[in-house]
C-alpha cells in the first residue's frame, strides 16, 4: 500500500500527510467546521450502509440509481463510497466549501463523480429533500446548539415521504438527544455498531425509515 494512503471498504483514502492533500491545503486552505480530516465514524456508516444498502428504486417499473445525499459532508468518502458501491447519484452538502477540493479529488481517486452543494443543513427544504431518497451523515451533531436543527432536518424528510435517514456518531450526548427525540416520533432506530479490524470504529447508527 502506498505511504500515506488507506484502503477501506475498497475506497482510497489519503491522509493528512500525503502530498495531495498537503498541494490542497497550500492551494485552497484548511476547511472549518471539523472538515480538515477523514473521521471514523464515516467508517461506521459505510459499514452499516453495506449490511443495510439504500435500495435501487422502481419497483414498479425499471429501476435507477438511489439519489443519496450526504450532509456535512467534510471529505465525501461515504458519499463516495455509495457512488462507487451502489452506483448511487450523490450531493454532497457542507457549510464550508473549502471542503468540496477535498471531496472532488477523492471522488476522482475511486473513479466516480459526485455533485457538491454549499448549504447548512438547517436550511435544507421539504422541496429540496423530495429530489433525494436517502441522507446520510456522520459525526454532524457535536454541539449542543445542532440537536434541534438536525431533529427538525429529520422531521421534514419525513414530510417530504420516501426519503431515508441515516446517521453514525462516536456516541455523543448531543447526538443521542436529537436521535432519541426522532425515535419517540418517527419510526426509527438507534442502536450501537462497529466496524470490525482492521477499522476499529465503533459508536451509534440512528436509521430512521422513510414515511410512506
Amino acid at each position: 500500500m502506498p505511504i500515506h494512503e488507506r484502503h477501506s471498504f475498497g475506497l482510497r483514502i489519503l491522509t493528512n500527510s500525503h502530498k495531495d492533500i498537503k498541494r490542497l491545503r497550500h492551494a485552497t486552505g484548511i476547511p472549518n467546521i471539523h472538515g480538515n480530516k477523514f473521521w471514523k465514524s464515516s467508517l461506521l456508516l459505510i459499514d452499516y450502509l453495506s449490511a443495510f444498502p439504500p435500495l435501487l428504486q422502481g419497483v414498479s417499473g425499471p429501476s435507477r440509481p438511489p439519489r443519496i445525499l450526504e450532509i456535512g459532508c467534510g471529505w465525501g468518502l461515504a458519499g463516495i463510497f455509495c457512488a462507487k458501491a451502489f452506483k448511487a447519484e450523490v450531493t454532497c452538502l457542507d457549510a464550508d466549501d473549502t471542503v468540496f477540493p477535498y471531496c472532488e479529488h477523492h471522488a476522482a481517486l475511486n473513479g466516480v463523480k459526485v455533485e457538491t452543494w454549499r448549504c447548512r443543513y438547517e436550511k435544507i427544504r421539504k422541496v429540496d429533500l423530495q429530489q433525494f431518497d436517502v441522507v446520510i451523515a456522520a459525526d454532524i451533531c457535536f454541539w449542543d446548539e445542532m440537536v434541534t436543527p438536525l431533529a427538525n432536518l429529520v422531521r421534514r424528510t419525513q414530510q417530504a415521504k420516501g426519503v431515508r435517514v441515516v446517521i453514525t456518531d462516536p456516541g455523543r450526548p448531543t447526538f443521542e438527544d436529537m436521535a432519541e427525540r426522532c425515535v419517540e416520533a418517527f419510526d426509527a432506530l438507534l442502536e450501537p455498531w462497529s466496524a470490525p479490524h482492521p477499522h476499529r470504529a465503533s459508536g451509534w447508527v440512528f436509521d430512521c425509515a422513510p414515511a410512506s
